[in-house]
């Protein structure tokens, strides 16, 4: 209780101490208050439920820190953070798949990714709970919050779209449609919601390197495995369509298959193919071969973390990969990952969340690269 309270006094009072000793608060505060949980369902509820009120009421009255409980699920709602995140992430690429759909074309061109997600919720966090007409915490998920996240997500996210007409190598004319998706950052959104100054605080504290795991446990449910910043990197290329980014980046001419070059982009743009830590593979096959020599590899019954990557066996049983991926999270029996090179609704070839199930038949096992040395 006292470790709370003085996290509690930290955070509402303390706006010029260092982020590293908040965070540091933070962390032993939502500690504390996970402990009264573990309590509670040990059985100990009558005196510690009146303990655990005080806490949560000192903890987010006024408070930016309540977004990392927000993955907690609601009783009322059902919902947790990441199924709201998945839910407009879905919406994100309908949207892209519906301009694509209504325009006749030749040629497809897309350019640009969405806004990270960790910067999206902390300008949704400080807009949210210190509106000046109607503050409200964010660790509850309902439709009212849900509608200002998704508010603040297309206010950051814009995707335009032209339709052009080219002539070719062969002199034929062809109707070339390019599509554009231009994110707006954390300080730019800051101004067009017109912060104040103690909002514009805030929203600096909050994506303060010194919370970066709490946002990855929140994200991703990093915690001391796995890693996030792959995952990260792989999620911004969401909607991607045709991947020539990639494979342009690997060397080739033309499109090739670019689900392990994706993968690849990925973790060079963390330095891991730089630092050994991940292989530069076009091949699913070779990627899983390196896996193995390295002693990296895990069977289809292992439980993944955020930053693994899953390879697939679409043929069954000839135990050759034909498709790669990277582990965004699991939760209960269902491994989310993010891949380029498939499918989803009536689009091809983009690179999008997918969800299966752990003992899914096509899993044929996992890369489990060394992050941390």
């Amino acid at each position: 209780v006292k470790v709370s309270q003085t996290a509690t006094k930290a955070v509402v009072y303390t706006a010029k101490a260092s982020a590293k000793a908040i965070a540091a608060m933070v962390k032993m505060a939502i500690a504390a208050v996970r402990g009264l949980i573990t309590a509670i369902i040990a059985g100990g509820w009558v005196a510690v439920f009146i303990i655990l009120f005080i806490c949560l009421i000192g903890m987010f009255a006024g408070s930016v820190y309540g977004i990392f409980f927000a993955n907690e699920q609601k009783a009322v709602t059902g919902k947790t953070m990441s199924s709201v995140i998945t839910e407009i992430n879905k919406e994100f690429t309908a949207k892209i798949d519906e301009i694509i759909r209504i325009n006749v074309h030749d040629l497809l061109d897309i350019s640009g990714a969405r806004a990270a997600w960790k910067d999206v919720l902390a300008v949704y966090t400080v807009r949210t709970v210190i509106d000046p007409s109607n503050p409200m915490d964010v660790a509850t998920i309902d439709d009212q919050r849900v509608s200002i996240l998704r508010s603040v997500f297309w206010d950051m996210n814009i995707i335009s779209y032209t339709l052009e007409s080219i002539t070719d190598m062969e002199d034929k004319e062809k109707t070339k449609l390019s599509i554009n998706v231009v994110n707006k950052a954390p300080d730019e959104m800051a101004s067009q919601y017109g912060f104040s100054d103690t909002q514009k605080e805030q929203l600096n504290e909050l994506l303060s390197p010194s919370y970066n795991d709490m946002w990855n446990a929140l994200l991703y449910g990093v915690t001391s495995t796995g890693d996030s910043s792959i995952c990260e990197v792989a999620a911004s290329q969401i909607g991607n369509i045709g991947g020539e980014i990639y494979w342009r980046w690997y060397g080739f001419k033309s499109r090739v298959e670019w689900c392990a070059v994706f993968v690849s982009w990925c973790a060079d743009q963390c330095g891991y193919i730089d630092a050994g830590i991940i292989p530069k593979f076009s091949s699913c096959a070779y990627g899983v071969q390196w896996f193995k020599n390295n002693g990296q590899w895990r069977d289809n019954d292992y439980t993944p973390n955020p930053g693994d990557i899953i390879f697939y066996d679409f043929n069954y049983n000839d135990s050759v990969s034909d498709h790669v991926g990277i582990v965004a999270r699991v939760e209960g029996d269902t491994v989310y990952t993010i891949e380029g090179n498939t499918g989803v609704g009536n689009t091809e070839d983009i690179c999008a969340e997918r969800r299966r199930g752990l003992n899914n038949a096509a899993i044929l096992g996992y890369g489990v690269p060394l992050y941390t040395q």
